[in-house]
């Protein structure tokens, strides 16, 4: 029996694991910090996930698009990592009509970026004190803006119609026009000032004074919340050393709305650069309004041409980067934090 133990024992030890020389690891704990910003991420999660299936896959595919040859038919079954090539480029650029539709783009851009601020900061301003039924006439400020854009196009078209449209009729006998004015379908107008034949594009000011009046107010809106932070004290110590309301408008409240004017008119150009539904919807891009969103519905809907509509919407893309990239640094400048 003494024998066969002491036969095992050295068994017995081999068939063991070896002891290892490091301590057990054990189990880190998180701080309350690295706690919270896991239960962030999870919660994060979905928006996150939706926000890259929406937006960033779908903006990628447009860019991958814009360098290969790809017709409308061939869109549900085209490679999107296949033959890239920089002729879509070639076209677009090579095409007057991008420059055309980008140069009608900036003269919309900027002229209904200034009539809505314009007429935002005019509304604000009026409302801004107390008076019987001014909690009517700020609701009424935002119907514009709250109404269907089929609709509000629709009661414009009716009222600037050259046969029936009120506004003809008033002008016609009212104003005394000798011939009715086709708003939406005429490119240029003459306008006689003073005996000079003066060259106006009509259907291009026409689209910029819907807009205008369309999204002033959501300027106005911007433009009262500043105004209802303001300090009374300023303005009643100019009052008593005698300034005038111009020049208390001037040197004091102007001053104060100079950064809310400045968001605005980023996040104005930013959206009016690419309008399409109210100009589509008003003029269908005729008559000197083809914006550069409208040329590239045109290219994608009439010219099946995905590959070059991609391609412009990738140029309209750089663009809008490069102004932004301008405003941020301007501000920066002005020690504005961005």
């Amino acid at each position: 029996m003494m024998t066969t133990d002491t036969n095992l024992a050295p068994a017995a030890a081999a068939a063991s694991p070896p002891p290892s020389s490091k301590p057990a690891r054990t189990k880190r704990r998180l701080t309350l910090t690295q706690k919270d910003a896991r239960t962030g991420l999870w919660l994060m999660s979905p928006t996150l996930i939706i926000v890259v299936a929406v937006v960033v896959i779908p903006l990628i595919w447009s860019v991958l698009l814009a360098f290969q040859h790809v017709k409308l038919i061939q869109i549900g079954t085209v490679n999107p990592f296949g033959n890239f090539t920089l002729d879509n480029f070639k076209v677009v650029f090579s095409n007057g009509a991008l420059w055309e539709s980008l140069w009608t783009t900036i003269q919309y851009t900027i002229g209904s970026v200034i009539l809505v601020i314009v007429f935002g900061l005019i509304a604000a301003i009026v409302v801004r004190r107390p008076f019987r039924g001014r909690t009517l006439v700020r609701a009424a400020f935002l119907l514009p803006y709250v109404a269907p854009v089929v609709a509000v196009t629709f009661v414009w078209r009716v009222m600037l119609n050259p046969e029936f449209g009120i506004v003809n009729q008033f002008g016609q006998n009212v104003l005394g026009w000798p011939e009715p004015i086709p708003f939406l379908s005429q490119a240029t107008g003459t306008w006689d000032l003073l005996g000079l034949q003066i060259p106006v594009p009509t259907a291009l000011l026409t689209v910029i004074a819907f807009e205008g009046w369309r999204y002033f107010p959501f300027a106005f809106l911007f433009i009262m919340a500043r105004l209802e932070a303001l300090s009374t004290e300023p303005e009643e110590a100019a009052l008593v050393d005698g300034a005038g309301p111009w020049q208390t408008f001037r040197y004091i409240i102007w001053p104060q709305l100079i950064p809310v004017i400045g968001v605005l008119a980023v996040l104005r150009t930013i959206w009016t650069f690419n309008e399409f539904d109210d100009i589509f919807l008003l003029t269908g891009g005729a008559a000197g309004t083809q914006v550069a969103s409208v040329r590239i519905f045109d290219l994608l809907t009439i010219q099946r041409n995905v590959g070059a509509a991609s391609a412009m919407s990738v140029v309209l893309a750089v663009l809008l980067i490069l102004m932004l990239a301008f405003y941020t640094l301007m501000m920066r400048r002005r020690g504005e934090k961005i």
